[in-house]
């Protein structure tokens, strides 16, 4: 998800170099995998936006205590360390997945991440047709998909080498659409309004995993949307809700959480209609929701504070959230335990957070259908695999 300010990118520039160490961890028997192609927002977002903007006018995620947890430096990645994505490839024994956009040397052995910050599943201009200001980047998920196309060729000796590569590769596809919803909250439109925009974000999520299918990809990673009546931003949003309007157990307000049900229940209809139309292609749904509503309905069992609903990073109010007084900006604080809260800087999660959230997908429940681990021709391998918190 990404905080609706002001500023759109200007130039693309190069600044900060990204790791490409493989971090050693507990890996699966069998590496199904050879690469990584990611699209989405800033839930994956490795450095693009950074590197799109406006050296004068640099993001927050330019500047501390974002990467402080992990990197000791900000890379561009809106959380205090690593995000799900980074989970994934050290799970795969993979390079972490460098940002394309200012990357001098792209290959599908380092893995190619398109996800920008404040990127839409819809193109920017039909937002803006629709009285929604994206005013972040136009690097929508069309944008995206059309980037990757153009730079598929200089990439592989062949189209058929292209085809080969793309289906030894994890196509992780998102989150996307998030953004689609938060400009129009917080720009208040209303609930009615935003829900007509469900299907359409659907059907570009869509109609891009049908376009890479075409290009050879095999297998898919496609992420839902969050519980946002758990996040420090919308419940700030909307804290003049009245007491019986919150989850008595949780303190997220039931309603918003139902709309991103609502759009999960729509993209999982989606997925199945598509698994159905190609039974060669192995098209997984993440279930990002669910994964966290339970950080904040057993924050223990997770390693969580009690009642984890205020920004780790942020200022003001009951959960340390107030707009344009965000994370990053000058004078705004963060917690010295961030593995202890969910939210990172309102909008994001914290690295223990995501952590979480990645082992859910590798080792289930989360993930439908599982991942299968097993090697070609042995027995299922029942064993869990652990994350690095190095």
């Amino acid at each position: 998800m990404a905080s609706p300010l002001k500023k759109l990118f200007a130039s693309f520039f190069f600044l900060l170099s990204s790791s490409t160490i493989i971090i050693a961890s507990s890996k699966p028997p069998c590496h199904p995998y050879k690469s990584i192609i990611s699209f989405g927002d800033s839930v994956a977002d490795t450095g693009n936006y950074l590197r799109l903007s406006d050296v004068n006018h640099l993001p927050q995620a330019a500047f501390l205590p974002y990467g402080e947890t992990f990197f000791h430096h900000p890379s561009g990645r809106y959380s205090d360390g690593r995000l799900i994505i980074d989970f994934i490839a050290e799970f795969l024994g993979l390079p972490y997945v460098p940002p394309y956009f200012g990357s001098q040397n792209v290959s599908f052995d380092q893995g190619i991440n398109f996800a920008v910050y404040g990127a839409t599943a819809l193109d920017r201009a039909f937002l803006m047709d629709k009285g929604i200001e994206s005013d972040f980047t136009n690097v929508s998920l069309s944008v995206q998909l059309n980037t990757f196309k153009q730079i598929l060729p200089n990439l592989c000796a062949s189209s058929s080498h292209c085809r080969e590569m793309l289906g030894d590769s994890l196509i992780l596809m998102g989150e996307i659409g998030g953004n689609d919803y938060n400009y129009p909250f917080f720009e208040g439109k209303s609930i009615n309004e935003i829900k007509e925009l469900v299907p359409l974000i659907i059907k570009a999520i869509s109609s891009a995993i049908v376009d890479l299918i075409d290009l050879g990809g095999k297998t898919f990673l496609v992420p839902g949307n969050f519980p946002l009546g758990c996040f420090a931003s919308y419940l700030t949003l909307f804290h003049n809700a009245k007491e019986e309007e919150y989850d008595p157990i949780t303190g997220c307000i039931p309603w918003l959480n139902e709309f991103g049900e609502y759009h999960n229940d729509q993209l999982k209809t989606e997925l199945k209609r598509l698994q159905k139309l190609y039974p060669h292609v192995n098209i997984i749904y993440a279930d990002y929701y669910n994964s966290i509503y339970t950080f904040f309905q057993e924050p223990a069992k997770y390693g969580f504070k009690t009642r984890p609903l205020a920004a780790c990073c942020g200022v003001g109010g009951k959960y340390n959230f107030t707009v344009n007084e965000e994370c990053g900006y000058g004078g705004v604080n963060y917690c010295q335990n961030p593995s202890e809260y969910v939210n990172w800087d309102g909008y994001h999660l914290t690295e223990a957070a995501y952590r979480n959230v990645a082992q859910g997908l590798l080792n289930g429940p989360y993930a439908t259908p599982a991942f299968d681990w097993s090697c070609p021709g042995s027995a299922s391998v029942d064993k869990e695999y652990s994350l690095s918190s190095q």
